[in-house]
């Protein structure tokens, strides 16, 4: 199969899906791989890594995706990208179509398969693909969030982490996944207060073993309207594979926060799972809403492609080996995968959301 991985064009977006090593791989196994100019660079890969590898070298989008069988990506695809995408291509990359109505009309009118790195899921549940960038997440939202509190970025001015004669700062995290986890973890190291609401009761008993300074909360509405007034940071982290996220905190919960308090929105992705949240880029990540400061960065985790980079490819690279032979539809995560083929909705999340 002809596979191609054109460089990432959303703004700040430096991931490349597949590292050299990778390529590698699927060219010993007869596969034709196309990389774009410059495609690795911010990730620390040249592109003589890639030709060692094996990979040929486009020099631009349009010249690759014309040549491409299979394209791997890893945002969803952008305007431009749109007009070279055919009804002959597999688009692999991710697509979060719940909340992009637009974007998925236009993947139907094109005909193509379009597969969702964040739908491929497990027999038992586990999204395998989204799992390593949900954790990156997690850890630059408390990252973020920490330096947001600081008076030259417009925050109150408060430390999150107590010293004597000064108070613990509160982080309130909705939600105990892979992004909540991965941000109580980082909360929790830093000596901040941090309170955590999930349903689960497996969820809640993993953030309580943090430390003696995390609460694990059932999301009970008066006790997260109590928690979300009096915190300095609130992360939201609610995933509902292929859905558009639920509004859990409020707009008048945000109203009720101090003035330079933060708040990061990490499904943001899916919608958003606050209420005053916005899609941004890494251009423009900021803005003030009800006095309180937010981020909502729709690729988090480019901040850091080279980590990034390193992890999606290591969890990409079977994946890609599956779906570039020919019974890919017999493998199970990846045909759960399918959001759109044939102009047709496929994905039963989506099927509900645009139904």
């Amino acid at each position: 199969m002809r596979i191609g991985i054109p460089r990432e064009i959303k703004p700040l977006e430096g991931r490349i899906a597949l590292l050299p090593d990778a390529c590698r791989q699927l060219v010993d196994a007869g596969h034709e791989v196309m990389v774009e100019q410059r495609a690795g660079v911010l990730s620390g890969y040249a592109d003589t890594l890639y030709e060692d590898a094996g990979a040929r070298i486009a020099a631009d989008h349009a010249g690759l995706f014309t040549a491409s069988e299979l394209i791997v990506k890893v945002k969803e695809p952008q305007p431009e990208e749109l007009e070279l995408l055919q009804r002959e291509h597999c688009l692999f990359s991710f697509l979060h179509l719940a909340a992009e109505p637009e974007l998925t009309a236009r993947l139907q009118s094109i005909g193509l398969t379009a597969i969702g790195f964040e739908t491929v899921e497990e027999d038992s549940g586990g999204l395998p693909i989204l799992a390593p960038m949900s954790e990156i997440a997690g850890r630059i939202a408390t990252q973020i969030a920490t330096t947001l509190l600081h008076s030259p970025q417009g925050g109150k001015g408060q430390l999150l982490g107590g010293i004597p004669a000064i108070g613990r700062g509160r982080v309130v995290i909705i939600g105990a996944g892979s992004a909540g986890g991965n941000a109580a973890l980082l909360a929790a190291a830093s000596g901040a207060e941090v309170t955590v609401f999930d349903l689960g009761r497996e969820q809640l008993a993993a953030m309580r073993a943090l430390g003696n300074n995390v609460t694990a909360l059932y999301p009970y509405r008066a006790a997260l309207e109590t928690a979300v007034a009096s915190a300095d940071i609130v992360i939201g982290a609610v995933l509902n594979t292929g859905r558009q996220a639920p509004h859990i905190v409020t707009r008048n919960m945000v109203r009720q926060m101090e003035p330079g308090s933060v708040v990061v929105d990490i499904s943001v992705d899916q919608g958003g799972c606050i209420e005053t949240t916005r899609p941004t880029t890494w251009d423009n990540p900021t803005y003030i809403e009800e006095g309180v400061v937010h981020f909502t960065v729709t690729n988090m985790p480019g901040a850091v492609p080279r980590s990034a980079s390193q992890a999606l490819s290591a969890v990409l690279t079977p994946y890609v080996l599956a779906l570039a032979g020919p019974d890919w539809k017999a493998v199970k995560p990846l045909s759960r995968g399918i959001n759109i083929e044939a102009g047709t909705i496929r994905h039963p999340a989506l099927k509900e959301t645009f139904a």
